[in-house]
């Protein structure tokens, strides 16, 4: 990712509120079951809250139960970054959005086929774009 891509901070603490900047910029995480997203249904695809970047469509989501919106694949492989995140005494995979950097959630091996993923993702770091506003990224 070139710093070019990456939003400035400040534009950053003026666009997005209190959470969506702890979620994104501080690798936070938001409670289960309280995210806007977690049982949003409407087909569409899922970007990023920073930068507006595709990350995830509709006809990938799934109900994992988590409390988080699950997903069992990206909308490209090249949306997404993943890199190893040790905090909290766990070893786990970080999902981060490959045009910005911007903390997304983490992936686990414990998600349906065909990939066997669960990209486990916070609400905060998403925007929805319904179908008729989405670019033709996945066919639904």
């Amino acid at each position: 990712m070139s710093d070019s891509a990456r939003p400035r901070k400040d534009e950053l603490v003026r666009k997005l509120d209190a959470q969506q900047y702890h979620v994104t910029q501080e690798k936070g995480t938001e409670r289960a079951f309280t995210g806007k997203y977690n049982a949003h249904k409407e087909i569409g695809t899922y970007t990023c809250v920073c930068c507006g970047a595709a990350l995830f469509s509709s006809a990938h989501k799934y109900d994992s139960g988590s409390g988080w919106p699950s997903y069992w694949q990206p909308v490209d492989d090249a949306s997404v970054r993943i890199a190893r995140d040790a905090s909290h005494g766990m070893s786990r995979e970080e999902v981060l959005c490959a045009a910005c950097d911007a903390h997304l959630g983490h992936v686990f091996p414990d998600g349906p086929q065909p990939t066997g993923l669960r990209y486990c993702i916070n609400s905060a770091s998403l925007d929805f774009l319904p179908k008729k506003d989405s670019p033709d990224v996945a066919k639904e």
